[in-house]
């Protein structure tokens, strides 16, 4: 295993070479296919590799507001990444490796010190999928042919006596 550094911090380097796309410059090709009217991301690169399209993204402004005081901040605490699976684009996955900033609340009567910055237009809190794959499977469960999806495992399980 190599290790290179990207952003400052060393990554693992894939076993296998990497295939850059060769759109990858053009980041507004990738803003209108994946981020169609989300503003307030930035795509930094695009990669292709066994069969899936990685986009690795950041937020575009420069602070957000606490959830608590409403206060608008711009003092970075930390950054981590999210991994957000995306609706398939031309028979590829789409995995989108979101940089989420925490920023740091000064208000003093603010109970909350630290948040993460937002992004309602792509994803919910804690989600996996981003909010248009989600939108498709609800639709699709909820177009099963006898109804509603069936839900696994089934609420009632009757033992082996009847």
């Amino acid at each position: 295993m190599t290790l290179h550094q990207v952003d400052g911090r060393f990554r693992r380097s894939p076993r296998w070479p990497v295939t850059v796309l060769a759109m990858q410059a053009d980041g507004s090709l990738w803003d209108s296919l994946v981020f169609n009217g989300i503003d307030e991301l930035d795509v930094e690169a695009v990669t292709h590799a066994f069969g899936t399209v990685d986009v690795v993204a950041r937020g575009r402004a420069a602070g957000a507001a606490c959830p608590d005081c409403g206060g608008f901040w711009e003092r970075v605490h930390d950054c981590y990444q999210r991994r957000l699976r995306d609706l398939p684009l031309g028979g590829q996955n789409v995995v989108i490796w979101l940089t989420v900033r925490c920023f740091i609340c000064d208000a003093a009567d603010c109970p909350r010190r630290t948040f993460a910055e937002p992004f309602p237009r792509l994803a919910a809190p804690y989600a996996r999928f981003t909010t248009r794959l989600n939108h498709v499977l609800d639709t699709l469960g909820s177009h099963w042919p006898d109804g509603p999806a069936p839900v696994w495992p089934p609420t009632s399980v009757s033992g082996p006596d009847g």
